[in-house]
């Protein structure tokens, strides 16, 4: 922790809460920031909010029994500006865990990175902008253990202690390249997330890395291993990972051992594991190779918001993703902040060729209409002539996967 800076104050009590929300009573501009165990845990808690505003860093802890409702009123009041710094995983936390919702945000990873940050990240523009190096160590730190370390400490206040002065920065500097619009388009859709509370599926298992090389009966025991997993993790309170990683996972069903010894010949997976695990896990691969071969892989469970295109709107929306990924490399920013998934996939779905069409997707902004429209226009009308004409390229091979 610099050498200059004051201790932040922990706030582990009701007068200590009720302490912090009177001094942010008049704050107008307040920086939050969040620390959860999802390296720790299946069923992820809300560990630490930090804190700060005029001039002062607070850290929050909500294991100690505290009613966090005022502190859920505060982000929810549109007139005070919340910074987060790449604030999406925040807001489904907060959402997910305390039903909070959070209005008035300045997402400051989103306007460093509209500015041309090809490193956005807190560390990286911490550094440029203010020569402070942050040490990161504590990133995937047990957060929920008590006490928590001076390192600790002084890792999570300096997660929120530069955004007020980065704010002013960058707040200015948006309004003098006039992207501040793009920003806070950004920030008003980042506001509008809410959780999906979705439980694991046995067919999920075709969502890690090498399920598909698997033969279709090491795929039926590892659909059995993947099932197993997550209801072990759910009862120990463990992330599947510290279970069982994915690695060794595969390996026991492309291996499909029949006994302890051959169970902890697999690198991985340890005697300590088998003596805790190991039945449950040859029953699953007895279940596994007893049940059907799985010789056509399930269908990848869609993304939030995905939506189902034909073989011509796919084809526009490549067109699209092309013409957005030039008009990015122009401004220097991502692609995202120019035209997001959402509303580049309703642009395929509904093919608005005149301004009118334009103008009535959902989502799109009258700056885009106002910067994008002839671009747009000119992409969809072009891949229109060419759907009449015949001359749109065959379906590509691999499409979907």
């Amino acid at each position: 922790m610099p050498n200059h800076l004051r201790p932040p104050t922990v706030v582990t009590d009701r007068a200590g809460l009720d302490e912090l929300m009177g001094s942010l009573e008049n704050e107008r501009v307040i920086a939050v920031d969040t620390e959860a165990d999802a390296f720790f845990s299946y069923h992820q808690k809300l560990c630490l909010v930090q804190i700060t505003a005029g001039g002062r860093d607070w850290l929050v802890d909500p294991l100690a029994d505290l009613d966090l409702s005022p502190m859920g009123e505060m982000l929810a009041d549109p007139d005070r500006i919340k910074l987060l710094h790449d604030a999406e995983f925040d807001i489904l936390l907060l959402g997910a865990l305390h039903e909070f919702r959070l209005e008035g945000l300045f997402d400051t990873r989103v306007a460093a990175a509209v500015l041309g940050s090809n490193s956005p990240g807190l560390a990286n523009v911490i550094s440029a902008r203010f020569d402070v190096q942050l040490d990161k160590s504590m990133q995937r730190s047990d957060w929920s253990k008590r006490p928590l370390s001076d390192k600790q400490i002084d890792y999570a206040r300096l997660d929120t202690h530069y955004l007020p002065e980065l704010y002013e920065q960058l707040y200015a500097e948006c309004v003098e390249r006039d992207r501040l619009m793009i920003v806070e388009s950004e920030c008003r859709r980042l506001e509008k997330l809410r959780p999906v509370q979705a439980e694991v599926q046995p067919n999920d298992f075709v969502k890690v890395k090498g399920a598909r090389e698997l033969s279709p009966a090491q795929r039926a025991v590892f659909k059995e291993l993947f099932v197993l997993r997550d209801s072990l993790a759910r009862e120990s309170d463990k992330p599947t990972f510290r279970v069982i990683n994915n690695q060794a996972l595969l390996d026991v069903a492309y291996r499909c051992p029949k006994d302890y010894r051959s169970l902890t010949a697999i690198k991985g997976f340890t005697p300590r594991m088998a003596t805790r695990m190991g039945d449950m896990v040859l029953d699953a691969v007895v279940r596994g190779l007893e049940a059907d071969p799985i010789e056509k892989m399930p269908r990848a469970p869609r993304k939030a918001g995905a939506l189902d295109m034909d073989d011509a709107t796919q084809e526009l929306h490549e067109r699209l993703k092309r013409w957005r990924k030039k008009v990015s490399d122009s401004l220097c920013i991502e692609s995202a902040y120019v035209l997001n998934r959402h509303i580049l996939g309703r642009l395929a779905l509904e093919r608005p060729n005149t301004q009118a069409k334009l103008e009535s997707i959902e989502g799109i902004q009258d700056w885009q209409l106002e910067r994008f429209s002839e671009g747009l226009i000119e992409t969809v009308t072009r891949f229109l002539k060419d759907e009449k004409a015949g001359t749109l390229p065959t379906k590509r091979k691999n499409r979907g996967r």
